[in-house]
């Protein structure tokens, strides 16, 4: 029983820190562009690095 007096606490304060750390990451815009990385490989922006002989 005396460990519930400690468990619940931890639990809570674990739960509030998770809790601040999503609120955060959703007020620094962590979340905002969501297709963008899944999109971004279809475009191919690739230059080589010199054109010797491509004219």
């Amino acid at each position: 029983m005396s460990g519930y007096f400690f468990l619940i606490p931890v639990s809570l304060a674990l739960g509030f820190a998770g809790l601040a750390l999503f609120l955060w990451t959703l007020k620094n815009g962590q979340y905002d562009d969501l297709d963008g990385a899944s999109e971004r490989i279809l475009y191919d922006e690739d230059r080589p690095l010199n054109d010797h002989g491509n004219d």
